[in-house]
């Protein structure tokens, strides 16, 4: 545990934040066109393939290069939840009970290399999910029909009476096997991206795809520099679902130390930064530049995915001795202070739907955490017979979460056993911690939601569908598989259209089951900083996409 004067420094630099730091909002009625944003980030974040890549970092980016054919309103305030219509003209009325959804394309829509848009996109795109299996393939997209067959046999997946094109027409059909009130939602987030139908069944790594967004990827170096330009086939359809965007170029740098990005934001050299400033560095930005920066809560956790089929932590008492023994508020002060972050036992977060306060992991079981109960998590220790095993703790390889791993060290040699921590670029990490042939036991992970929905956390993180032995995307990292959970997930999840308070009220029970059951340990919810250089102007923080990059422009 690491207490004392450095983290009390930490907090009163969180406290400062907390107290000057002011939402930014649009500094003048006409935008400016041209020049480039420089943005940046410790590590890149892996491929480029947005039917792959499921992370933060470049989900964000994803929203100004893809579409959909709907998306979530590019606006800055609760609106911004709202699904909307993109390539499809309109949004369709659900028919046949809420089973069948048909779309009609826009007319004149190109991708970045000049192809127009078709139905035969569609249906293409939708099949690839599957076929090159899709972190998303076995949660989101497996109502529709056809799909039992895609993901038992990806490679001949056709999705035949489950996505049907009428090219003359320009419509494509969904039918699905029941009812889904979320179905326009899993369709508006990036693994739905609609691709020209020849791009190739593989992983695209840092080849670029085409898209249709405002904005196309010139070059990808991990190492180096992600770089984005402007469309040259891009004409603004909707400028709710994908506006203009205001820079020539966004530049996106990888490489830099947190110090050193905070250091070139204040210098002028580069205008954002996407990993939370260092928290030694947090009373400065409260302060002397506290114009220039923005605090905003976030549906998400910080937490501890534990491997339910490896030892030490395929014994429940184990995982639940873990969550006993953490001192979160010591894992806040890690963060920042009380001002960013909140602890947490339990999968979803406050104020999401389905969301009832629970906490079985402290000294006084309730409706929230407390303080850690050492001497009940020692003696399950005792009780599993695991004392004395080697576990390793991979971190990424970033300030916060190498402190939040070396924390776990020591908690975990506390409760008895031989801890070591792994920090690996964040390049990678994501990935690697899903693999099963990485042998991991622990890590350190974050979960932001695609959309409102407590299916976005339980079903997603937590259910047999999204275990995928072997494979880089499968988010279901503690490969934790209950038939009973899952049987309450399909229950909700069959409920969302004809009776929505009952599957509010099975998502809080999925909620406390899951908790209960301990897969992961969650630490707290965080708030998102953000600290940009003086030359941004017009910066608009969404609920979904938080910063909309394409509609700040720079003086």
């Amino acid at each position: 545990m690491r207490t004392g004067k450095r983290l009390t420094a930490l907090l009163s630099g969180a406290l400062l934040l907390g107290a000057s730091a002011l939402p930014l909002a649009a500094q003048a009625q006409e935008g400016k066109m041209g020049g480039t944003l420089r943005l940046l980030a410790k590590a890149a974040s892996g491929t480029i393939d947005p039917h792959i890549n499921y992370t933060l970092q470049y989900f964000q980016i994803n929203y100004i290069l893809y579409d959909g054919l709907v998306t979530f309103r590019k606006v800055g305030d609760k609106t911004g939840f709202d699904v909307v219509a993109d390539l499809a003209e309109a949004l369709p009325e659900p028919q046949d009970g809420g089973r069948k959804y048909v779309f009609k394309l826009r007319d004149g829509i190109k991708f970045a290399d000049g192809s127009d848009v078709t139905t035969e996109d569609v249906v293409a795109s939708f099949q690839r999910i599957f076929k090159i299996s899709g972190p998303t393939a076995g949660t989101f997209y497996n109502g529709i029909i056809g799909a039992d067959k895609c993901l038992a046999e990806p490679a001949g997946c056709t999705l035949e009476g489950g996505v049907v094109a009428d090219a003359a027409a320009g419509t494509v059909t969904f039918n699905l096997t029941q009812p889904d009130g979320e179905f326009l939602q899993k369709i508006a987030i990036p693994h739905a991206a609609i691709l020209p139908a020849e791009t190739e069944l593989k992983d695209y790594g840092t080849d670029p795809i085409p898209g249709t967004g405002a904005y196309m990827i010139e070059s990808y170096d991990p190492n180096k520099r992600l770089k984005m330009v402007r469309n040259p086939y891009f004409k603004e359809w909707s400028k709710e679902a994908q506006p203009a965007g205001y820079p020539d170029e966004i530049d996106y740098d990888f490489g830099l130390t947190e110090e050193a990005a905070v250091t070139a934001i204040q210098n002028g050299q580069a205008d954002w930064m996407f990993d939370p400033p260092p928290p030694d560095r947090l009373a400065e930005l409260g302060t002397t530049y506290a114009s220039q920066v923005s605090l905003h809560p976030l549906t998400a956790m910080w937490y501890a995915p534990m491997n339910t089929n490896l030892a030490p932590f395929d014994d429940v008492r184990v995982r639940q001795a873990v969550n006993l023994a953490i001192d979160r508020n010591a894992v806040v002060k890690l963060f920042g202070g009380s001002n960013l972050a909140q602890p947490a036992c339990q999968i979803l977060p406050p104020g999401f739907p389905s969301y009832e306060p629970y906490c079985p992991y402290t000294a006084d079981p309730g409706a929230k955490w407390t303080a850690p109960d050492l001497a009940k998590a020692k003696a399950l220790i005792a009780e599993s017979g695991t004392a004395g095993q080697e576990v390793t703790i991979i971190s990424e390889d970033n300030v916060v979460s190498r402190a939040i791993g070396v924390y776990l060290q020591d908690v975990l040699n506390e409760l008895g056993f031989k801890a070591s921590v792994k920090p690996i670029s964040q390049n990678i990490q994501f990935t690697y911690i899903q693999n099963t042939n990485n042998k991991v036991q622990i890590s350190i992970s974050q979960w932001f939601q695609d959309y409102p929905s407590p299916s976005n956390f339980l079903q997603v993180l937590f259910s047999c569908a999204s275990f995928t032995p072997g494979s880089d995307a499968s988010v279901n990292i503690s490969g934790f598989c209950d038939e009973s959970v899952d049987a309450m997930m399909a229950e909700a999840q069959a409920a969302s259209i004809s009776d929505p308070a009952k599957a509010a009220k099975i998502w809080t029970a999925v909620d406390k089951a899951v908790t209960d059951a301990a897969p992961a340990a969650v630490l707290f919810t965080p708030k998102r900083v953000d600290f940009i250089s003086k030359r941004v102007q017009n910066f608009t923080f969404s609920p979904q996409f938080y910063w909309i990059i394409s509609q700040s422009w720079i003086e």
